[in-house]
C-alpha cells in the first residue's frame, strides 16, 4: 500500500534511494519528506525517477520549511491511508513518531540516534586501529548516525594511538567541499558547531585535555569546526554520553576486556560499535556482547547495501538494506485451502 518516509540531511542522496527502492520493489508507493535543510537533491533524484519511467504519483515529494516539518510528520503518521512510516533521525523526534503512529497501529521502521564506541584492544594493530578511527570518525565531519563517538583504548596502547591519531588529524585539510585537496567539510549549521563547542569546554572543564583542536574556525565559515581529539573523558561528561555530531574524539582508557564492553553498553542507544583486535576469539566474544545493531571488526566503514543496516534499544526498530531491508515492505499473509 502506500509508504511515508522522512529522510535526514547528512545523505540526502544515499537516505531517499534506501527507503524507496525496496518499497517500489514490493510495490508499494511512496511519499518521501525529505530534509528542509537539503530539498535540491531530493527534487533532483524525482526528475531522475520521472525521466526512468516510474510512472505518475507512484513516488511523490513533500517539500516543506522547517515550521511545516511536525504537522506534516503528524500527517503522515496518523492517516490511515499510509500503511507503513519509515524515519531517520534522532531518538527524540522519533520517539514522537512512534507515538503518533500508534494511533493507526502503524507499521514502522526507525532509524535513529547513535553514540557509537570504538575499542582498541591492547593486541590491535594500531596503525590499522588508527586508519579505521579516521575513516569512522572524521568521514563527513563527524555528521554520521555510525561515527564512532566514544574511544575506549586500552590503557597500555592509549599514548601510541593518540599519538598516531594526532599525526592523521594534523593531515586533515578542512575547506569547502568542492574546492581540490579538501579532506573535511563544514557542518551542516551555525548551530552545529556551537554545540558542539559547547560540548568540548564542558568536558575540558570536567577535566578533560584537548590533544588538538577544540574550536571552531570562524576564520572559515561559522559552520566549521577543527578536528578535535579529547583525552581523559569522563564518562559522566554531555561529549560522552550523548551522541555528538561533529567531529571530535573522545578518548578514555580501560584495562580488562569485561570493563571495555561494560563502558560500550554503558549507552541507551545501540546503533553500530567497532572494535580492533587481532585475536579473532575476543572479536567474536566480545561482538556477541555489545549491545548493538552493527559491529565493526577492524574497519571504520561498516554500511553497505548487501547487509541489514538498524540498531536496537533507542537506536530504533526495524533494518534497511539486504533482503531484510525488504522484508520490511512485506506483510505475510497465510491461506489454508482445503480442496
Amino acid at each position: 500500500g502506500v509508504t511515508a518516509m522522512i529522510t535526514p540531511w547528512n545523505f540526502p542522496l544515499a537516505m531517499i534511494t534506501r527507503k524507496v527502492g525496496p518499497a517500489l520493489a514490493a510495490g508499494c508507493t511512496v511519499i518521501v519528506k525529505p530534509s528542509e535543510l537539503t530539498p535540491l537533491t531530493a527534487i533532483a533524484l524525482k526528475q531522475l525517477a520521472d525521466e526512468a519511467g516510474i510512472p505518475p504519483n507512484v513516488f511523490q515529494l513533500i517539500i516543506s520549511d522547517t515550521d511545516q516539518t511536525p504537522s506534516i510528520g503528524e500527517e503522515l503518521c496518523t492517516n490511515p491511508i499510509v500503511k507503513k512510516f519509515s524515519f531517520t533521525g534522532s531518538t527524540a523526534v522519533g520517539r514522537l513518531l512512534m507515538e503518533q503512529s500508534s494511533s493507526t497501529i502503524k507499521r514502522i521502521s526507525l532509524e535513529l540516534g547513535g553514540n557509537a564506541p570504538f575499542i582498541v584492544f591492547e593486541d590491535a594493530d594500531i596503525e590499522q586501529a588508527g586508519h579505521a578511527a579516521m575513516a569512522s570518525k572524521f568521514r563527513n565531519a563527524g555528521q554520521t548516525c555510525v561515527c564512532a563517538d566514544r574511544f575506549i583504548i586500552h590503557d597500555s596502547v592509549v599514548e601510541d594511538f593518540t599519538q598516531l591519531l594526532k599525526e592523521k588529524v594534523l593531515e586533515i585539510k578542512v575547506g569547502h567541499g568542492l574546492d581540490e585537496g579538501i579532506d573535511m567539510g563544514p557542518l551542516i549549521l551555525p548551530l552545529a558547531a556551537e554545540s558542539v563547542q559547547i560540548k568540548v569546554r564542558e568536558a575540558i572543564a570536567d577535566g578533560a585535555k584537548c590533544v588538538i583542536g577544540g574550536s571552531t574556525m570562524d576564520h572559515m565559515g561559522p559552520n566549521y569546526f577543527e578536528p578535535t581529539i579529547l583525552t581523559d573523558v569522563k564518562a559522566t561528561s554531555r561529549i560522552w554520553n550523548t551522541e555528538t555530531f561533529g567531529p571530535v574524539a573522545a578518548i578514555a582508557t580501560f584495562h580488562h576486556e569485561q570493563d571495555a564492553i561494560d563502558l560500550a553498553n554503558d549507552s541507551s542507544t545501540g546503533l553500530a560499535s567497532y572494535m580492533c583486535t587481532n585475536d579473532m576469539s575476543r572479536a567474536f566474544r566480545v561482538a556477541e556482547h555489545l549491545e548493538d545493531g552493527m559491529v565493526g571488526i577492524n574497519e571504520g566503514v561498516i554500511s553497505t547495501a548487501t547487509a541489514p543496516f538498524g540498531g536496537v534499544k533507542e537506536s530504533g526498530l526495524g533494518r534497511e538494506g539486504s533482503s531484510v531491508g525488504l522484508s520490511e515492505y512485506l506483510e505475510t499473509k497465510y491461506i489454508f485451502l482445503n480442496a
